[in-house]
């Protein structure tokens, strides 16, 4: 996952935090069968959303839901580490209901050859760093994630060591400081830890077969050797790593962000839309390069994985949220001497407050109907259709021409009424049709409005004989156009969506 080569290595030797890791059992093959158990296509459908966890890290296995005996196959395969016994509660926040997982990427070059830091543009910077941060927050009912990307350069306070950036606190402390830095700075409890290295995010990439991404405008990054014109692109895992890394282009660090997002919405929609899932020999390799480089807290057990599946069957697309911390300076220049990033405090205080809350992060539109009701009715909004109740020939096609300048919507040509000797010119409506009606009838001095309830939509004239006149409204002068909207102006962070990220 995101990665760079310089930052916090400097303040903590390599190698300092040990993961004890369990031999993994390939999965039961003794069936009648002799093959792995895939479930049904309706079976993974109601699963699939589970798949955005794995493509985040290691919780592909929560998405695959196949059997219990390869779950407990995956669950062995992942590399483990106590992250939480060392963390007093007193000193963290307040379980609030939903479930939060810190995804850590870091850019460990410790057990990567001199050619595969070569083939991967990665450098050979010793030490481990914390270069992609995210917070995951499955809420209460467990149908909706909330994903908020956390830049590595933000300048924090980190517990114990005075300001810093806040992927320092991974240098300094491994995942147990990077835990309480992460809580100290949002509020937000963290219940999960996940964390995969270089090789796991391009072994994920290749096992999907690649995956498709795409730029508003090109890059070209020498250091990360990735030059990709505007447009939509087939990447594999090197390339994956190297558009997930750059930040050469305008806002830096935020874009990367943006690109990391874009990549998970990808691999999740690929994993997904692939015969990965429904291949039992792709699925395993799949999983067997998903876990290998993965870590995660040993309260992630088979149980707790087992749990989670079936509690996300329900998570699409539609209902994985991305957005990042809010930022109010993109130059703050350091008593040291580097230049990081500052949060806007009171928008970013809002928004994990709100994911405490399991509120959206932005107020939903609203809809259609409400909009109409509130709104002044105008010609564009009535569809109408004149008649002839009289015995003047032509008055219909003259009352359409009228209309039809007025501005509302002639839906046929007037045609001749049953009855010739109507007295009195009718507005007639159906259902929901009464105020429309109304304001029809105020421009045709001594109509009367007449509910007809086989009218499905649409307002008909008939002209009666006390016809004199039509007073159209007055003309509408045209809206001023309104100014772009300021993203840095908005009520909240700006979102997106797993499908929105979908290139189209």
């Amino acid at each position: 996952m995101s990665m760079s080569d310089d930052g916090a290595g400097r303040h903590g030797p390599a190698g300092e935090f040990r993961r004890e890791r369990s031999s993994p059992v390939p999965p039961d093959r003794s069936q009648r069968s002799g093959r792995i158990t895939v479930p049904r296509a309706s079976i993974r459908r109601r699963r699939n959303g589970l798949l955005m966890m794995s493509v985040l890290s290691v919780l592909v296995l929560l998405a695959s839901g196949t059997s219990w005996a390869i779950t407990g196959w995956m669950s062995g395969s992942i590399n483990r580490f106590d992250v939480f016994s060392g963390l007093s509660d007193d000193d963290r926040p307040e379980e609030t209901g939903g479930l939060t997982f810190l995804v850590i990427g870091s850019d460990s070059r410790g057990e990567m050859s001199t050619e595969d830091q070569n083939a991967l543009s990665v450098g050979s910077t010793a030490g481990q760093r914390s270069d992609t941060i995210m917070l995951v927050r499955l809420n209460h009912e467990r149908d909706h994630l909330t994903v908020v990307g956390i830049p590595r350069d933000l300048w924090v306070d980190i517990p114990g060591e005075g300001e810093d950036k806040v992927n320092a606190a991974y240098a300094y402390g491994g995942p147990q400081l990077a835990v309480q830095t992460v809580e100290s700075t949002t509020g937000v409890r963290i219940d999960h830890y996940v964390e995969v290295n270089f090789n796991g995010f391009v072994d994920v990439v290749d096992a999907l077969e690649g995956i498709e991404v795409c730029l508003p405008e090109a890059i070209d990054d020498p250091k990360a050797h990735l030059q990709m014109e505007a447009g939509t692109h087939e990447v594999d895992g090197a390339e994956a790593l190297a558009f997930a890394r750059t930040r050469a282009t305008a806002r830096g660090d935020l874009d990367r962000i943006d690109r990391q997002q874009q990549v998970l919405s990808a691999m999740f929609d690929k994993a997904l839309s692939s015969r990965t899932l429904s291949d039992p020999g792709r699925l395993t390799a799949f999983l067997d390069s998903a876990l290998s480089s993965v870590t995660v807290d040993d309260g992630l057990d088979t149980s707790t994985i087992n749990d989670l599946a079936y509690q996300m069957r329900d998570v699409d697309p539609g209902n994985i949220t991305f957005a990042q911390v809010p930022i109010a300076d993109m130059e703050h220049w350091t008593p040291r001497g580097d230049v990081a990033l500052l949060w806007d405090e009171p928008m970013a205080r809002e928004m994990f407050a709100s994911i405490n809350a399991d509120r959206p992060l932005t107020e939903p539109e609203p809809e259609a109907a409400d909009e109409e009701e509130d709104a002044e009715l105008t010609p564009h909004d009535v569809r109408v259709r004149v008649f002839n109740g009289t015995a003047t020939p032509g008055l219909g096609a003259q009352m359409d021409n009228r209309f039809t300048e007025a501005g509302f919507d002639v839906t046929d040509e007037a045609e001749n009424w049953t009855d010739r000797s109507l007295a009195r010119t009718e507005v007639r409506y159906g259902p929901q049709d009464e105020e429309r009606a109304a304001y029809m009838a105020e421009m045709l001095p001594g109509s009367e409005t007449v509910e007809d309830r086989t009218l499905e939509g649409g307002i008909q004239v008939v002209i009666g004989f006390n016809h004199t006149t039509f007073n159209p409204p007055a003309s509408v002068e045209e809206a001023p156009t309104e100014e772009p909207e300021d993203p840095a102006a908005s009520d909240g962070p700006a979102t997106t969506t797993a499908q929105e990220n979908i290139c189209a």
